[in-house]
């Protein structure tokens, strides 16, 4: 085993802690943000259960739909995409009711 000297490794030591900066995030306008797929996925499965009265699609609709609201990054727009996917859901469910 070979003997570690502290002192020495820290002389000879290239980083210096005196020019480290902070990291801060870039503010990112709601345009910019990547596509949510799974409430667009939400949406194409809740029109085919509609279109196909599918149980299985209403079923995956809604699990995407709540990936969605869990993961939900802009509010104003993933909302409105949810809440669309969620009441295709709802009709095909009260289509299979009634």
């Amino acid at each position: 085993m070979s003997s570690h000297n502290n002192n020495s490794t820290s002389a000879n030591d290239p980083r210096q802690p005196s020019a480290a900066k902070p990291y801060v995030a870039q503010p990112v306008s709601p345009q910019d943000l990547p596509v949510d797929y799974s409430g667009f996925i939400a949406v194409i499965f809740g029109i085919a259960g509609v279109m196909f009265r599918y149980k299985l699609s209403s079923w995956l609709a809604i699990i995407f739909c709540a990936q969605s609201l869990a993961n939900m990054k802009n509010v104003e727009n993933d909302l409105k995409q949810i809440s669309m996917a969620m009441m295709l859901v709802l009709f095909l469910f009260r289509s299979f009711i009634c």
